[in-house]
């Protein structure tokens, strides 16, 4: 068991990327972080300087669209988020964390959507 609240961590998550915050968001996650995302093909980003080419441009668009948490639950070996983009967008991710509680990997792919809306993260 950790020591440390992986809960609580991806809600600072979300507060950062409702913030526009690249830098705290950037600072949650260990050094050799790695993101997979498979919203419009397989995205892989491994580090910090890569992880900010993903999150740059995204970040603000997401924090000026709104950026909602739909549901949060721990899941096996780490946390599950469902969280939503201006407020019809879902994307799902799936957070892993390093023994010092550091984000040590994030697998985010669309979750089921509204009828009427399709994933286009």
């Amino acid at each position: 068991m950790s020591d440390f609240d992986q809960m609580g961590i991806v809600v600072d998550w979300v507060d950062a990327c409702r913030r526009g915050d690249l830098a705290t968001l950037l600072d949650l996650y260990a050094d050799d972080a790695e993101l997979e995302c498979t919203c419009n093909g397989t995205e892989r980003y491994r580090g910090r300087s890569e992880l900010e080419i993903y999150w740059g441009p995204r970040l603000g668009a997401f924090s000026s669209a709104g950026f909602g948490l739909e549901e949060i639950h721990p899941a096996p070996h780490g946390v599950h988020l469902e969280y939503s983009v201006a407020g019809a967008l879902r994307i799902q991710a799936l957070f892993r964390f390093s023994p010092d509680g550091k984000i040590r990997s994030t697998l985010c792919e669309p979750a089921r959507q509204n009828a009427h809306h399709g994933c286009a993260c």
